[in-house]
Protein backbone atom coordinates (compact mmCIF):
# COMPACT_ATOMS: atom_id res chain seq x y z
CA UNK A 1 0.00 0.00 0.00
CA UNK A 2 1.51 3.72 -0.78
CA UNK A 3 1.71 6.20 1.67
CA UNK A 4 -1.30 8.67 1.84
CA UNK A 5 -0.55 12.17 1.65
CA UNK A 6 -2.50 14.51 3.87
CA UNK A 7 -4.32 17.02 2.17
CA UNK A 8 -5.76 20.75 2.83
CA UNK A 9 -4.53 21.00 6.51
CA UNK A 10 -0.82 22.08 6.75
CA UNK A 11 1.19 21.31 9.90
CA UNK A 12 1.82 24.04 12.36
CA UNK A 13 4.17 26.79 10.90
CA UNK A 14 5.89 29.18 12.82
CA UNK A 15 5.13 32.80 11.37
CA UNK A 16 6.84 35.04 13.99
CA UNK A 17 10.40 33.86 15.30
CA UNK A 18 10.10 35.98 18.61
CA UNK A 19 7.52 37.48 20.10
CA UNK A 20 8.51 39.52 23.27
CA UNK A 21 5.92 40.35 26.10
CA UNK A 22 3.02 42.23 25.70
CA UNK A 23 1.40 44.76 27.51
CA UNK A 24 -0.90 43.76 30.75
CA UNK A 25 -4.21 44.70 30.65
CA UNK A 26 -4.45 45.78 34.09
CA UNK A 27 -5.86 43.99 36.99
CA UNK A 28 -6.45 40.82 34.61
CA UNK A 29 -4.15 37.88 32.39
CA UNK A 30 -4.64 39.64 29.22
CA UNK A 31 -1.92 39.81 27.31
CA UNK A 32 -2.11 42.38 24.34
CA UNK A 33 0.24 41.31 21.84
CA UNK A 34 -0.44 43.89 19.51
CA UNK A 35 -3.39 46.27 18.83
CA UNK A 36 -6.53 44.01 17.11
CA UNK A 37 -7.94 46.26 13.46
CA UNK A 38 -11.66 45.51 14.60
CA UNK A 39 -11.98 46.96 17.60
CA UNK A 40 -15.69 48.07 17.85
CA UNK A 41 -16.75 46.41 14.67
CA UNK A 42 -16.63 42.27 15.91
CA UNK A 43 -20.04 40.75 14.28
CA UNK A 44 -18.94 37.08 14.37
CA UNK A 45 -16.77 34.93 16.16
CA UNK A 46 -14.98 31.19 15.71
CA UNK A 47 -14.66 29.37 18.63
CA UNK A 48 -12.30 25.95 18.94
CA UNK A 49 -13.86 23.33 20.56
CA UNK A 50 -11.10 21.05 22.74
CA UNK A 51 -9.20 22.99 25.09
CA UNK A 52 -10.74 26.25 24.36
CA UNK A 53 -14.08 25.57 26.23
CA UNK A 54 -14.03 21.88 26.80
CA UNK A 55 -12.07 19.92 29.05
CA UNK A 56 -14.43 17.08 28.18
CA UNK A 57 -11.52 15.93 26.13
CA UNK A 58 -8.64 16.85 28.02
CA UNK A 59 -5.44 14.20 27.89
CA UNK A 60 -6.35 12.64 24.60
CA UNK A 61 -2.40 13.70 23.53
CA UNK A 62 -1.51 10.68 26.34
CA UNK A 63 -4.05 8.22 24.32
CA UNK A 64 -3.06 8.38 20.80
CA UNK A 65 0.66 8.86 21.30
CA UNK A 66 1.08 5.34 22.96
CA UNK A 67 -1.29 3.77 20.21
CA UNK A 68 1.37 5.52 17.53
CA UNK A 69 3.97 3.91 19.07
CA UNK A 70 2.17 0.46 19.52
CA UNK A 71 1.84 0.58 15.56
CA UNK A 72 5.25 1.87 14.64
CA UNK A 73 7.26 -0.13 17.24
CA UNK A 74 9.29 -3.37 15.99
CA UNK A 75 8.62 -1.98 12.06
CA UNK A 76 12.04 -3.34 10.41
CA UNK A 77 12.86 0.62 9.94
CA UNK A 78 11.69 1.97 13.54
CA UNK A 79 13.56 3.39 15.91
CA UNK A 80 14.58 2.41 19.25
CA UNK A 81 11.51 3.14 21.34
CA UNK A 82 12.76 6.61 23.07
CA UNK A 83 13.38 8.23 19.98
CA UNK A 84 9.96 6.61 18.32
CA UNK A 85 7.69 8.32 21.24
CA UNK A 86 9.57 11.60 21.14
CA UNK A 87 9.07 11.42 17.43
CA UNK A 88 5.76 10.64 18.20
CA UNK A 89 5.40 13.59 20.59
CA UNK A 90 6.21 15.75 18.18
CA UNK A 91 4.12 14.53 15.31
CA UNK A 92 1.11 15.16 17.10
CA UNK A 93 2.71 18.25 18.37
CA UNK A 94 2.65 19.53 14.80
CA UNK A 95 -0.58 18.37 14.30
CA UNK A 96 -2.77 19.55 17.12
CA UNK A 97 -6.26 21.05 15.71
CA UNK A 98 -6.17 19.05 12.55
CA UNK A 99 -9.05 16.81 11.92
CA UNK A 100 -8.24 13.84 13.46
CA UNK A 101 -7.80 11.37 10.14
CA UNK A 102 -4.88 13.78 8.88
CA UNK A 103 -2.93 12.61 12.10
CA UNK A 104 -3.99 8.66 11.32
CA UNK A 105 -2.74 9.20 7.44
CA UNK A 106 0.72 11.00 8.91
CA UNK A 107 0.74 7.35 11.23
CA UNK A 108 -0.11 5.65 8.02
CA UNK A 109 2.80 7.28 5.98
CA UNK A 110 5.12 6.75 9.22
CA UNK A 111 4.18 3.01 8.98
CA UNK A 112 5.30 2.81 5.23
CA UNK A 113 8.18 4.89 5.95
CA UNK A 114 9.46 2.27 8.04
CA UNK A 115 8.46 -0.84 5.53
CA UNK A 116 4.94 -1.80 7.11
CA UNK A 117 1.80 -2.05 5.39
CA UNK A 118 -0.36 0.44 6.65
CA UNK A 119 -4.43 -0.24 7.17
CA UNK A 120 -6.78 2.73 6.14
CA UNK A 121 -6.61 5.51 7.81
CA UNK A 122 -9.89 5.00 9.12
CA UNK A 123 -9.00 1.84 11.40
CA UNK A 124 -6.78 3.82 13.18
CA UNK A 125 -8.61 6.84 13.57
CA UNK A 126 -11.14 4.19 15.18
CA UNK A 127 -9.21 2.47 17.31
CA UNK A 128 -7.74 5.83 18.74
CA UNK A 129 -11.40 7.03 19.25
CA UNK A 130 -12.19 3.93 21.12
CA UNK A 131 -9.77 3.81 23.29
CA UNK A 132 -10.13 7.74 23.99
CA UNK A 133 -13.85 7.41 24.29
CA UNK A 134 -12.73 4.62 27.15
CA UNK A 135 -10.57 7.03 29.07
CA UNK A 136 -12.90 9.57 29.01
CA UNK A 137 -16.15 8.13 29.93
CA UNK A 138 -16.46 8.09 33.26
CA UNK A 139 -16.32 12.25 32.50
CA UNK A 140 -19.57 11.71 29.83
CA UNK A 141 -21.41 9.57 32.27
CA UNK A 142 -20.67 11.72 35.14
CA UNK A 143 -21.67 14.86 33.55
CA UNK A 144 -25.20 13.34 32.29
CA UNK A 145 -26.03 11.74 35.95
CA UNK A 146 -25.12 15.17 37.58
CA UNK A 147 -22.46 14.03 39.44
CA UNK A 148 -19.91 16.20 38.29
CA UNK A 149 -20.74 19.94 37.16
CA UNK A 150 -20.40 21.11 33.44
CA UNK A 151 -18.41 23.90 34.56
CA UNK A 152 -15.88 21.71 35.73
CA UNK A 153 -15.52 20.60 32.65
CA UNK A 154 -15.33 23.66 31.00
CA UNK A 155 -12.22 25.96 30.34
CA UNK A 156 -12.99 28.65 33.31
CA UNK A 157 -15.35 31.68 32.57
CA UNK A 158 -16.53 29.83 29.18
CA UNK A 159 -20.14 31.14 29.75
CA UNK A 160 -18.98 34.84 30.56
CA UNK A 161 -17.20 35.16 27.16
CA UNK A 162 -20.26 33.64 25.13
CA UNK A 163 -22.83 35.62 27.31
CA UNK A 164 -20.60 38.78 27.26
CA UNK A 165 -20.58 38.15 23.13
CA UNK A 166 -24.02 37.50 22.56
CA UNK A 167 -24.87 40.81 24.58
CA UNK A 168 -22.88 42.55 22.70
CA UNK A 169 -24.96 40.82 19.39
CA UNK A 170 -21.90 39.09 18.53
CA UNK A 171 -23.21 35.88 16.49
CA UNK A 172 -20.73 32.86 17.70
CA UNK A 173 -19.45 29.71 15.86
CA UNK A 174 -18.06 26.20 16.50
CA UNK A 175 -15.54 24.75 14.68
CA UNK A 176 -13.46 21.83 15.57
CA UNK A 177 -11.25 18.83 14.34
CA UNK A 178 -13.51 16.30 16.47
CA UNK A 179 -16.13 14.72 14.62
CA UNK A 180 -19.18 16.74 14.22
CA UNK A 181 -21.37 14.68 15.32
CA UNK A 182 -19.36 14.29 19.12
CA UNK A 183 -18.55 17.69 19.24
CA UNK A 184 -22.49 18.47 18.95
CA UNK A 185 -23.03 15.66 21.49
CA UNK A 186 -20.67 17.21 23.77
CA UNK A 187 -21.50 20.70 23.63
CA UNK A 188 -25.13 19.73 24.69
CA UNK A 189 -23.71 17.98 27.59
CA UNK A 190 -21.85 20.98 28.60
CA UNK A 191 -24.92 23.32 28.20
CA UNK A 192 -23.32 25.69 25.45
CA UNK A 193 -24.79 24.14 22.72
CA UNK A 194 -27.91 26.57 22.44
CA UNK A 195 -25.56 29.63 22.30
CA UNK A 196 -24.19 28.43 19.05
CA UNK A 197 -27.57 26.88 17.52
CA UNK A 198 -26.75 25.24 14.40
CA UNK A 199 -23.81 27.21 14.18
CA UNK A 200 -21.55 23.87 15.32
CA UNK A 201 -18.96 22.43 12.53
CA UNK A 202 -16.52 19.31 13.09
CA UNK A 203 -15.12 16.54 10.97
CA UNK A 204 -17.01 15.21 8.64
CA UNK A 205 -16.40 11.44 6.83
CA UNK A 206 -15.87 13.34 3.42
CA UNK A 207 -12.83 15.08 5.50
CA UNK A 208 -11.48 17.02 1.87
CA UNK A 209 -15.10 19.22 2.05
CA UNK A 210 -14.11 20.53 6.07
CA UNK A 211 -11.91 22.61 7.59
CA UNK A 212 -11.97 25.35 10.06
CA UNK A 213 -10.89 27.44 7.30
CA UNK A 214 -13.86 26.87 5.30
CA UNK A 215 -15.66 28.17 8.23
CA UNK A 216 -14.35 30.87 8.15
CA UNK A 217 -14.85 31.74 4.70
CA UNK A 218 -18.40 30.54 4.64
CA UNK A 219 -18.57 33.21 7.63
CA UNK A 220 -17.45 36.08 5.86
CA UNK A 221 -19.49 35.54 2.60
CA UNK A 222 -22.49 33.97 3.98
CA UNK A 223 -23.07 37.48 6.19
CA UNK A 224 -20.76 39.62 3.53
CA UNK A 225 -18.47 40.55 6.03
CA UNK A 226 -15.04 41.94 5.81
CA UNK A 227 -12.34 39.96 8.00
CA UNK A 228 -11.65 42.11 10.86
CA UNK A 229 -15.42 41.72 11.89
CA UNK A 230 -14.23 38.87 13.05
CA UNK A 231 -12.95 37.16 16.13
CA UNK A 232 -11.33 33.37 16.50
CA UNK A 233 -11.05 32.00 19.71
CA UNK A 234 -7.94 29.15 20.41
CA UNK A 235 -5.47 26.73 22.14
CA UNK A 236 -4.29 25.43 18.10
CA UNK A 237 -2.64 26.88 15.68
CA UNK A 238 -5.19 25.54 12.83
CA UNK A 239 -7.69 28.21 13.89
CA UNK A 240 -5.62 30.93 15.31
CA UNK A 241 -3.86 31.37 11.94
CA UNK A 242 -6.93 30.67 9.77
CA UNK A 243 -8.21 33.92 11.78
CA UNK A 244 -5.05 35.76 11.09
CA UNK A 245 -5.19 34.75 7.15
CA UNK A 246 -9.03 35.92 6.82
CA UNK A 247 -7.87 39.57 8.45
CA UNK A 248 -9.27 38.76 11.56
CA UNK A 249 -8.51 38.89 15.63
CA UNK A 250 -6.77 35.90 16.71
CA UNK A 251 -7.01 35.24 20.59
CA UNK A 252 -5.24 32.79 21.90
CA UNK A 253 -6.50 30.30 24.96
CA UNK A 254 -2.90 29.34 26.82
CA UNK A 255 -4.78 27.38 29.75
CA UNK A 256 -2.89 24.69 31.74
CA UNK A 257 -5.92 21.66 31.40
CA UNK A 258 -4.61 20.10 34.25
CA UNK A 259 -4.43 22.39 37.22
CA UNK A 260 -7.09 25.32 35.53
CA UNK A 261 -5.20 27.76 38.06
CA UNK A 262 -5.15 30.77 36.35
CA UNK A 263 -1.90 30.82 35.36
CA UNK A 264 -0.52 30.82 31.23
CA UNK A 265 0.76 28.05 30.08
CA UNK A 266 4.12 29.58 28.91
CA UNK A 267 4.64 26.80 25.84
CA UNK A 268 1.27 27.10 24.73
CA UNK A 269 1.73 30.93 24.87
CA UNK A 270 4.66 30.49 22.36
CA UNK A 271 3.40 28.22 20.18
CA UNK A 272 0.27 30.57 19.77
CA UNK A 273 1.96 33.63 19.98
CA UNK A 274 4.33 32.54 16.96
CA UNK A 275 0.99 32.03 14.40
CA UNK A 276 0.13 35.45 14.74
CA UNK A 277 -2.23 35.78 17.75
CA UNK A 278 -2.70 39.76 18.93
CA UNK A 279 -3.86 38.43 22.78
CA UNK A 280 -3.31 35.49 24.36
CA UNK A 281 -4.97 34.76 28.22
CA UNK A 282 -5.05 31.75 30.36
CA UNK A 283 -8.83 31.40 30.51
CA UNK A 284 -11.93 33.72 29.88
CA UNK A 285 -12.03 34.06 33.92
CA UNK A 286 -11.50 37.66 32.38
CA UNK A 287 -14.05 37.94 29.83
CA UNK A 288 -15.64 41.04 31.09
CA UNK A 289 -12.79 42.77 30.47
CA UNK A 290 -11.88 41.42 27.47
CA UNK A 291 -14.82 42.16 26.12
CA UNK A 292 -15.03 45.79 27.31
CA UNK A 293 -11.54 46.50 25.21
CA UNK A 294 -12.37 44.51 21.92
CA UNK A 295 -15.46 47.19 21.77
CA UNK A 296 -13.42 50.01 22.78
CA UNK A 297 -14.86 50.87 26.61
CA UNK A 298 -11.16 50.21 27.60
CA UNK A 299 -7.79 51.26 26.32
Amino acid sequence: MHAVKAVGESDYQRRIANVGQGRILPGTSIEIIREPKGRGNYTRALFDFDGTLSLLREGWQSVMAPMMVEELAGLPGSEPEDELCAYVDDLILRTTGKQTIYQMMDLCNEISIRGGSPLDPAVYKKKYLDLLMECIKNRLEGVRCGQIDPQDMLIPGSYAILDALKEHGVQVYLASGTDEANVREEAELLGIAPYFGERIYGAIEDYKNYSKARVIERILQDNNIAGDQLLGFGDGYVELDNTVAAGGTAIGIATDEVNKDGRIDVFKRDRLAGVGADIIMPDFSDAGTLVAYLFGAID
